[in-house]
């Protein structure tokens, strides 16, 4: 799986103009599951690992398949976080804010993209950045 560069601030743009009850209160994480054109299913919660269990539990419930796809979640990404994603078979993740140590180390030894502090457009690749087609190329 690749995605472009462009593609991935258009994902993220979509991910926080979804965020509505962060913007409302600001004490809330939001996860999303999303192919590398739209998001696929949302869900905001006030802990990181519960926002990213509910995308989960509503993929099993409308028996959608998680490989191959991308998560976007407003929180760090641990390595709890990254293994959850792992055993999903999904490639990329991308956080708003920052990755643990050990979450990159993780990401790098699973071969899974890390991408963290992704706002506007920029971003900073941890691990596995060759899934990122730069523009232009």
């Amino acid at each position: 799986m690749e995605i472009s560069a462009h593609d991935v601030f258009t994902l993220v743009s979509h991910f926080q103009h979804r965020c509505q009850v962060y913007r409302m209160t600001g004490g809330v994480h939001s996860a999303a599951l999303c192919d590398t054109e739209s998001i696929l299913v949302f869900s905001e919660d006030i802990g990181r690992h519960n926002a990213i269990d509910k995308i989960f539990g509503k993929c099993i419930l409308k028996d959608m398949p998680t490989d191959g796809r991308i998560v976007i979640t407003s929180g760090r990404i641990s390595s709890e976080i990254l293994l959850k994603v792992a055993k999903r078979n999904i490639p990329i993740i991308i956080s708003k804010s920052a990755p643990t140590d050990l979450g990159v180390k993780l990401a790098n030894d699973l071969g899974i993209t890390l991408l963290g502090f992704a706002r506007g457009k920029r971003t900073n690749a941890y691990a596995n950045d060759w899934r990122i087609a730069r523009d232009g190329e």
